[in-house]
């Protein structure tokens, strides 16, 4: 949980404080300033099949011992490119290049969550701990959204930030080193049975149309989450909001969302009603999307933070669900192969958002109307995909099949 924490720290470091940055690096666009977040998203793609062989073949320790590796060295690159000749500006490309060892970094936290709890937990606790566990990433780009703008209050700050920012992220490593990596013994059967290896589950994934219906869904909403996080001060700045109220305002859709799904896990985890969760909540991000075109205008901070409280309470009883709910129809399919393709669809969406949006915004206001008229009709397609899994007589292809084997055998 705390290396998730820093790494999304890592990852939104510098949205919240993009103006300040721009300044500090002499940038010209502040698209140079969301590179900044959108590399992130592509390191973790290129390092996916490596995080696929390392959960499977040496254990969710190995993993972690490599995302801290990644992270630490990324976390002081980029101080050190923030301070060499920092009365200069810094050196913009050292600081790029911290950046994409922290995404390096990230994918061994982001797909280990579903892994580690269908080794540890039972089917009444999975959600739970993956919610746990998944949720810290957004809870550390909350400290991000919150933090960033009160410890930079001129450009020249930026490089105080990162020496903060490192020091956090070098001791919060050091449980890694006690992580077990299996529990003594199984805790129920579903944990027990043997996975399928990955050339005998990549067919069955191939084949599996719900499977490819969440992916569409969790990739477009992840995308979009991960695009409207990092542009959150510049789609609020043009209306004469601050970058500490932007901040706030980001701070308010992670903490609402994590209050929100440390509800609706337990319950989800109790009565199983995944589909049904889905088909709920997914329309309500749609309606938030729509909302937040509208928001803005109104100049007064009410209205962006309440939407910005309903998008984050239902995106956040989304995410720890679906990852689950995709492992349980699949089954069995190891979950790390399921939720890294999962999380890589997000990662790259989300870098292609940031640049489509970045390249909608007016050149002469500075406004993203024309964004977040885009980010919602998308989110309204991934609607459509979400009230299509186990439609009819579908059914079938959606059932809860490690929940089906540990009912069987007593548990």
């Amino acid at each position: 949980m705390l290396m998730n924490i820093m790494i999304s720290w890592g990852w939104i470091t510098f949205a919240p404080v993009s103006t300040s940055t721009q300044v500090f690096f002499r940038l010209e666009k502040a698209s140079s300033v969301n590179w900044l977040s959108t590399v992130i998203f592509l390191a973790y793609i290129c390092m996916s099949p490596v995080v696929i062989y390392t959960l499977r073949h040496l254990g969710v320790r190995t993993a972690l011992l490599f995302a801290a590796g990644f992270s630490i060295t990324g976390v002081w690159l980029r101080f050190i490119g923030a301070r060499v000749s920092s009365s200069h500006g810094g050196h913009f490309p050292v600081v790029m290049v911290g950046q994409i060892l922290i995404g390096f970094g990230q994918p061994f936290v982001l797909s280990a969550p579903a892994y580690y709890s269908d080794l540890w937990f039972t089917s009444k606790q999975r959600i739970t701990a993956n919610a746990l566990i998944s949720l810290s990433n957004p809870l550390g780009a909350a400290l991000g959204q919150l933090i960033d703008p009160f410890l930079v209050s001129r450009p020249g700050d930026i490089p105080s930030m990162l020496l903060y920012i490192a020091i956090i992220t070098t001791a919060v490593t050091a449980p890694v080193f006690f992580v077990q990596g299996k529990p003594p013994t199984p805790p129920c059967p579903s944990s027990a049975q043997e996975k399928l290896p990955f050339r005998s589950a990549f067919p069955k994934i191939l084949q599996s149309v719900e499977f490819w219906l969440i992916f569409i869904m969790f990739s477009v909403l992840v995308g979009f989450f991960n695009a409207s996080s990092s542009l959150l001060n510049q789609i609020l700045e043009p209306y004469g909001y601050s970058e500490n109220e932007a901040g706030i305002g980001g701070a308010v859709l992670i903490v609402v969302g994590l209050l929100a799904s440390a509800v609706v896990s337990p319950i989800i985890d109790r009565t199983h009603t995944f589909l049904l969760a889905i088909r709920i909540l997914v329309p309500i991000i749609s309606i938030c999307y729509i909302a937040l075109i509208f928001a803005p205008t109104s100049r007064s901070l009410a209205p962006p933070y309440i939407v910005l409280a309903f998008l984050g309470a239902a995106s956040f009883s989304l995410l720890p669900l679906s990852l689950e709910f995709v492992v349980e129809i699949t089954h069995p399919v190891s979950p790390e192969i399921t939720s890294t393709i999962l999380w890589s669809g997000g990662q790259l969406l989300g870098a292609a958002f940031i640049l489509s949006m970045t390249a909608l915004t007016d050149n002469e206001t500075g406004g993203m109307r024309r964004a977040l008229v885009f980010q919602a009709i998308i989110s309204c397609f991934a609607a459509i995909a979400a009230l299509a899994i186990g439609w009819g007589k579908r059914e079938v292809h959606v059932l809860a099949r490690r929940i089906a084997l540990d009912t069987s055998e007593g548990m």
